[in-house]
């Protein structure tokens, strides 16, 4: 099977790998694992200083991109002298900030011959954090309430509805625990700044925080659910050691969702389980997850199925996962030359 996707060339998001990391270098890792060395990855940066981009033997050449908020122009005319130069087959968003410019322009990409699997602009606002509330009340799913703010004082409204502790999120990225009114605003402004407005306010559900990977064939079914239990958090909340676990019900769970929203592509559901058995749906965000390698791990490769899919190919649904599947993040020093940094930063390829 690897020999048949052999010569794929295939564009990547998301090199960095911070503290908050982003879900490309361990989806790449994943279609390496499923189709060998030989296929050929392109990475799209934004920042000079992303990791992936000096990670030779993982990333074959890098190209800087224009951040979303350069528009859909700016984006489409970097990736048509992109695909000149490298033939791209596919390319694989995985940042959520830039997925409205990807869909916006996914129809105009499939006629330069770049395919991709994404979902439409109607379900990636059905699961906004800002739309999150009503979709779970229209469905049926536990999600905790929210206030939208757009000002310092609307976090008074707020304070009065969900005392301390509450979560403070921000548009696209990011979330705090506050314990106090100082601690609220100052997440707030930090937000705001970061993301803009609306930042969100949202009630704290105490309880086991679940998180579930999936993989939407974009007709109600999904081809691929891996739930993982965190084991150690980040101060921003991420996931920094976890273990795959299964339960029927956060199955059930990522079914209901892919059935009600005709989901296309991968996606990652954030859960919390308290006391009560209920599962409250704390986020959903619309691409892989950073940990997404623990699926190829446990038995499901899901980037490997996306890719399979969008080149038009059925994928039969995975039937297991292994439990117990544990896997810890870790800090690991790449070194590369000042030259590279100067090439990328400079003339916007490595």
């Amino acid at each position: 099977m690897a020999n048949r996707y052999a010569n794929l060339c295939i564009a990547i998001t998301g090199l960095n790998a911070n503290d908050n990391p982003g879900p490309g270098m361990a989806v790449i890792r994943s279609l390496k694992e499923s189709f060998g060395d030989s296929l050929r990855i392109i990475g799209l940066s934004y920042e000079s200083l992303e990791p992936g981009i000096y990670m030779r033997d993982q990333v074959n050449k890098t190209y800087q991109v224009p951040y979303p908020t350069e528009g859909t122009t700016a984006l489409l005319d970097r990736l048509a002298y992109i695909h000149q130069q490298e033939n791209l087959d596919l390319l694989i968003p995985n940042f959520d900030s830039e997925l409205f410019n990807f869909i916006k322009i996914a129809p105009q990409l499939q006629v330069m011959g770049i395919t991709t699997f994404l979902p439409g602009h109607q379900q990636l606002s059905l699961r906004d954090k800002v739309h999150l509330k009503e979709f779970g009340e229209k469905n049926g799913f536990y999600v905790p309430a929210d206030q939208k703010l757009y000002h310092a004082d609307d976090l008074r409204k707020a304070v009065d509805e969900f005392n301390f502790p509450m979560m403070i999120k921000g548009k696209f990225y990011d979330a705090h625990i506050v314990y106090t009114m100082d601690q609220a605003l100052k997440a707030f402004h930090q937000l705001n700044a970061s993301w803009g407005i609306p930042v969100i306010a949202q009630q704290y559900i105490k309880g086991t925080e679940i998180n579930i990977a999936a993989l939407g064939d974009g007709r109600g079914n999904n081809i691929s659910v891996v739930a993982m239990r965190k084991l150690y958090i980040t101060e921003k909340g991420k996931a920094w050691a976890g273990v795959t676990i299964k339960d029927d019900k956060l199955i059930e769970l990522a079914n209901k969702f892919a059935i009600t929203t005709a989901w296309k592509g991968g996606y990652e559901m954030e859960i919390m389980s308290n006391d009560k058995g209920h599962l409250y749906i704390l986020e959903i965000n619309p691409r892989f997850p950073a940990w997404i390698y623990l699926t190829t791990a446990a038995g499901q490769n899901q980037p490997a199925a996306l890719v399979k899919m969008a080149l038009g190919n059925d994928v039969a649904p995975f039937e297991d996962y292994q439990a117990g599947k544990l896997f810890v993040r870790y800090s690991w020093d790449h070194i590369a030359d000042i030259t590279d940094f100067q090439q990328i930063s400079v003339f916007g390829e490595l």
